[in-house]
């Protein structure tokens, strides 16, 4: 209880200041948490919206470009590109790359594949129109998925307010250029191309390019019956050097320098290279009290992408066929006013032809491999055939017993399959550092076949009661089984599937003058997939229990005309309860101590300035605390402290001119720090200063 109160020492404290770090109006609405739209003081969980404005008011080259100062959300990019880190109140803590126990939309369709991975390099982020973040279990939206779901919403094929053309160019090599145009091409239908380009060379880093080029169009149309079609088209083709990690030496020079010229990794030659296609359309039409929304989309990519040990080519197509079928019903139950929200999820993904090489080229060392020289392909090491469903059914009842109460009891009920055949040729024995057979290695199997299925339940209570016209007071209970992804399986196939629960209460304020959002939860995870570090490889262990409780707060105080500042804080504690980590024949025992990578304390500061001139600024700075970088809790990383970037802005008419400065102070430090099983430490560096000079015209 004492650390409970002290937790909420800096809410008492930040109260009298308190201004949405989102930026939101007095009443954003948000649909993410509840499959209707609601106003966020309505919601009975914490949500954060970055507005329009916000976004505009950054560079937007990667997703984290949004995201960041949100708390509790942790977010960064090893990289500058596309592939972004993204941790909600730990979940995605597992994932080595890609994000992962986060459900990824794009406009209510998932961008997140049934095993829970969730990629982002086909997001256009010059077309994001606003961000929606809902944090914890028991989502509406996320079958399998405890970490929350974040919704991308783009703009929309009918907002011809929305056309403009951007040019930007900045220092490092980075590039933006992208171009929407559309409109009404008839009465009742609208056109809209879309084409991004953005490129970084990152010269400060060896390998580490980055570029993607994308193109799109929508299609709207305006049926004579009132229902709404939306259609949409894309291709992307995204180019991403993985930059490998330094050793203390090494982080030390950068330090000094702010320049990395070498890397610790023997796997020097990493990076992600895709094409994907893309289609969803969404129909919407209202029947009496029914509004009926159901969608369906298809995904289609292919990679060429080396990584530790190994280089994955997907020589066929990996296909994504899914549907999303929606009803909202508008009633009443004894003069009670409800709304229904039922529907149905199918979802499927594939290929018939994932292939894996040994690397071509590389030396050796006491015949171990020492460094690799190119990402050429050599030998195949293997063939996979796999196919990942997801099937579930989602049902929310919401109640408005009198005008200060709103209660949400909804649910979902998933099941997940997993069908895996592996065909194995050699192995990378990370262990003896060199490619093995299954001849003459008996952990390198030739034949794997795997068949696994999940049953994932999430189920939520949420309650919402208005104090007053300003207040608003909320309390939820919720559970979330989540999915466990495909290369995890491969690895360990014995893991089981990780089940979270978790209550949360909270209070929320809109005025004229100033907006706050805080939140207090505690769960406890049962099962949770632990990553570990052994001789470079990835390994997932389960562990018994894990205990999190946190404190939010978010807020701040329009203190003149054209002036607001804001504040946004977390206190994070997550600690195992029960997990023995196991390497090789040795087992230790992590019970009672903190998760890594998490800091306990993490917050931010913004100021803004709009006139009616058109003059506009923001200066923003990020804090992390200190944090363990492995679960034996032997070494900390002392985190970051005001990490600054600044934008100054001047719009006159159809004209914009913005330049957008990051880490204005040039801090040189990390991203993430870990420490694998046998005591090797490896630093990921954060880019030093740069800046963005933007010119954007907007058709009018």
């Amino acid at each position: 209880m004492r650390n409970t109160i002290r937790s909420l020492v800096p809410f008492a404290v930040m109260l009298p200041v308190a201004a949405a770090a989102q930026e939101q109006q007095l009443d954003t609405v948000s649909i993410t948490a509840t499959r209707e739209a609601r106003a966020t003081k309505d919601v009975p969980a914490a949500i954060a919206v970055v507005t329009k404005e916000k976004l505009d008011d950054a560079k937007m080259m990667n997703i984290k470009d949004g995201l960041t100062n949100i708390p509790g959300v942790l977010v960064d990019t090893k990289n500058g590109g596309y592939d972004s880190r993204l941790v909600i109140r730990g979940a995605g803590l597992n994932a080595a790359y890609g994000i992962r126990e986060v459900m990824i939309l794009r406009d209510g369709v998932p961008m997140t594949d049934p095993d829970s991975l969730s990629k982002l390099d086909f997001i256009d982020t010059q077309d994001i129109e606003r961000l929606e973040v809902t944090k914890g279990p028991g989502n509406l939206y996320s079958p399998g998925s405890a970490g929350g779901a974040i919704q991308i919403i783009s703009k929309s094929v009918f907002d011809d307010k929305a056309n403009v053309a951007r040019l930007g160019y900045g220092d490092y090599g980075n590039a933006n250029a992208h171009l929407r145009y559309g409109g009404m091409i008839s009465d009742n239908q609208a056109l809209a191309f879309t084409g991004s380009y953005r490129a970084q060379n990152n010269d400060w880093r060896i390998l580490n390019k980055f570029d993607t080029t994308q193109t799109g169009l929508k299609h709207g149309l305006q049926l004579p019956n009132g229902g709404v079609l939306e259609s949409e088209l894309s291709y992307t083709e995204a180019n991403l050097q993985l930059p490998g990690s330094m050793s203390a030496e090494q982080f030390a020079n950068f330090r000094n320098t702010g320049t990395q010229t070498a890397t610790q990794d023997i796997w020097k030659n990493s990076g992600r290279y895709s094409k994907i296609w893309f289609f969803n359309s969404k129909y919407e039409q209202e029947v009496g009290d029914w509004t009926f929304k159901p969608r369906v989309y298809y995904n289609a990519w292919k990679h060429f992408h080396p990584v530790t040990g190994i280089i994955n080519d997907t020589r066929d197509w990996t296909e994504t066929y899914g549907t999303d079928l929606e009803a909202q019903n508008r009633h009443r139950i004894g003069g009670i006013k409800g709304t229904l929200v039922v529907g149905l999820t199918l979802r499927q993904t594939g290929n018939d032809d994932s292939r894996q090489y040994q690397y071509r080229d590389f030396t050796t060392s006491g015949g171990r491999v020492s460094a690799t020289l190119s990402d050429h392909e050599g030998a195949l090491a293997n063939i996979q055939k796999y196919t990942d469903s997801l099937t579930g059914i989602f049902v929310q009842e919401s109640l408005q017993p009198t005008e200060r109460l709103l209660i949400d009891v909804g649910m979902r009920s998933d099941r997940a399959s997993f069908s895996i055949d592996q065909t194995t040729y050699s192995c990378y024995n990370y262990a003896q550092g060199r490619y093995t057979t299954p001849a003459g290695d008996p952990t390198c199997i030739a034949q794997q076949s795997t068949r696994k299925n999940f049953a994932l339940l999430s189920p939520k209570l949420g309650v919402t009661y208005k104090l007053s016209k300003e207040l608003s007071a909320y309390a939820s209970v919720a559970r979330a089984d989540q999915v466990l992804q495909t290369s995890y399986i491969v690895q360990n196939p014995n893991l089981n599937a990780p089940r979270h629960r978790s209550v949360e209460i909270g209070l929320k304020g809109r005025a004229a003058e100033w907006s706050f959002d805080a939140a207090y939860y505690k769960g406890t995870v049962t099962d949770d997939v632990v990553q570990a570090r052994v001789n470079g490889q990835t390994v997932y262990q389960n562990a018994g229990k894990v205990a999190k409780k946190g404190f939010e707060f978010t807020g701040g105080y329009r203190f003149a005309k054209d002036w607001e500042a804001g504040v946004n804080y977390a206190r994070s504690d997550f600690r195992y309860v029960s997990f023995t980590e196991v390497n090789g024949a040795t087992q230790y025992n992590r019970a009672g101590m903190q998760l890594p990578f998490v800091p306990k304390t993490m917050y931010g500061l913004f100021m803004t300035y709009r006139d009616a001139s058109g003059l506009r600024a923001r200066l923003q700075t990020t804090t992390w605390g200190q944090y363990f970088i492995d679960n034996g809790q032997t070494a900390t990383y002392d985190g970051y402290r005001f990490v600054t970037s600044l934008m100054v802005g001047y719009e006159r008419g159809p004209h914009t001119l913005a330049l957008n400065v990051d880490n204005l102070t040039d801090k040189h430090y990390a991203v993430d720090v870990k420490k694998d099983l046998n005591g090797t430490v490896s630093y990921y560096g954060a880019a030093p200063r740069s800046a963005m000079l933007t010119y954007s015209y907007k058709f009018q």
